[in-house]
């Protein structure tokens, strides 16, 4: 089964923008969404501008809250005409400044990435499945309603909470309010953020909490499963039934519920799982392996495609193949589930976290297939190099933007072809030395 090493689908990255916490085992791994990068990292000293005199420092530190300060009144003007009322605004903006500790963190996030199985490694790590398990034990009351209640399982909500803030450890300290109003007024995504700002007002509006208890991460999603102010307002759920959805309390009742009333709006399907690790016969066609194609788990086993027991899987509706590492590595059947959990983070590797760490709570092993650990991610340059590359060969990706998506994959899979290689889209850096 599949045991040569193919040139090949993009190596499945993550980002390892979150710096890891001090004497923080298992803190919460955060993929970046598929098709997102983060931005290159300077990695020449000589590069680097000379850091200013603490008085020129001060003198721009100054400038900025000026600027920022008029940005806020300008601001205030659309927060109203939003429903946001004046008094909460003015409440919600006593005392908050420009935040330059956010603003090195959205611009400094790395480029270099995980392989997938290095994500897996920490995310679904003996530890985390450890505390999980515990989890589940200390709050098995809670979680038993609220899954009779929306009809997620009470492992993969456990196991969000455990990948988002490793079971309510590290859930962020943060001001909300004073973060999101600095990406908003000088980050990347000032539109996205703003939104976000609007959200969170309307938040500290609806009475669910005050302003200086919103705190989160840098980037604005708050309490122990790492909702963002817009997804709040739209999904979050009072489960205690105090009036108020507290996702921010100790007691993380009405986050677990509001994670499961969101996998539930979004079709959560009770009883289906999120995928099936299976074996793919050498002899298999990996242009199948595809999200655009879907078979039974039985159409599937007749072209060889079965559970790692040698048996067909059974038909819980339409699957389709995910190779996270190609050719090599472990393969799966993936089923509507999948993409319900897509809807927290698009990233694969975090799906596949999740899904997988909610098998491990279940009582199930670890992943049985080996995966190519000799092998490494490409950086954001390599993969613009590989693009650039595989177009002078005829194979055009339509663009250079270091993202590999369908066009990208596409390309790489008609270079193999035409190199008597295994077809599977995989952008490894066995590929780009052959390109090179």
């Amino acid at each position: 089964m599949r045991s040569i090493r193919a040139l090949t689908l993009v190596s499945l990255m993550v980002t390892t923008a979150a710096p890891a916490l001090a004497q923080a085992p298992d803190a919460s791994p955060r993929p970046a969404a598929r098709g997102e990068q983060a931005a290159p990292a300077v990695s020449d000293v000589s590069e680097v501008s000379p850091e200013p005199a603490p008085e020129d420092g001060n003198m721009r530190l100054s400038t900025m809250n000026l600027d920022f300060r008029r940005w806020i009144d300008t601001f205030r003007g659309r927060a109203l005409a939003q429903g946001v009322d004046p008094d909460t605004f003015d409440q919600s903006f006593e005392g908050v400044q420009y935040n330059t500790d956010v603003i090195q963190r959205d611009r400094n996030q790395s480029e270099f990435t995980k392989t997938i199985w290095e994500y897996l490694d920490s995310a679904v790590s003996e530890s985390r499945v450890e505390n999980g398990r515990a989890a589940l034990d200390e709050y098995a009351d809670t979680l038993d309603a609220i899954e009779a209640r929306y009809g997620v399982e009470k492992e993969v909500v456990a196991a969000i909470w455990g990948l988002e803030s490793a079971y309510g450890s590290y859930r962020g300290d943060t001001p909300i309010i004073e973060a999101l109003a600095t990406l908003a007024h000088d980050g990347r995504r000032g539109r996205f953020f703003e939104a976000q700002l609007v959200a969170a007002l309307k938040i500290v509006q609806n009475g669910d909490t005050a302003p200086g208890n919103m705190t989160g991460s840098w980037a604005g999603a708050m309490g122990h499963t790492q909702f963002i102010p817009t997804s709040y307002l739209t999904y979050a759920v009072d489960f205690t039934g105090d009036g108020k959805r507290n996702v921010w309390s100790e007691d993380p009742t009405d986050a677990l519920a509001s994670t499961a009333a969101y996998l539930a709006r979004f079709g959560w399907e009770t009883g289906q799982p999120w995928g099936v690790e299976v074996q793919v016969p050498d002899s298999f066609d990996y242009t199948l392996a595809s999200r655009d194609v879907t078979r039974q788990p039985s159409e599937w086993a007749e072209m060889g495609i079965v559970g790692m027991d040698g048996q067909p899987v059974e038909d819980h509706g339409e699957a389709s193949v995910l190779l996270p590492a190609g050719a090599e590595g472990a393969a799966f059947l993936i089923f509507d589930n999948f993409g319900v959990i897509e809807r927290y983070n698009t990233a694969d590797a975090y799906v596949i976290g999740v899904g997988h760490l909610s098998d491990r709570l279940a009582g199930d092993g670890p992943l049985k297939a080996e995966w190519p650990r000799d092998d490494r991610s490409l950086t954001f340059a390599e993969r613009k190099e590989m693009q650039r590359r595989l177009t002078e060969e005829g194979f055009d990706t339509k663009g250079v933007d270091g993202k590999v998506g369908p066009l990208t994959i596409r390309a790489i899979r008609g270079f193999q072809r035409s190199a008597g290689f295994v077809p599977d889209g995989y952008a490894s850096l066995t590929l780009l030395d052959r390109l090179r």
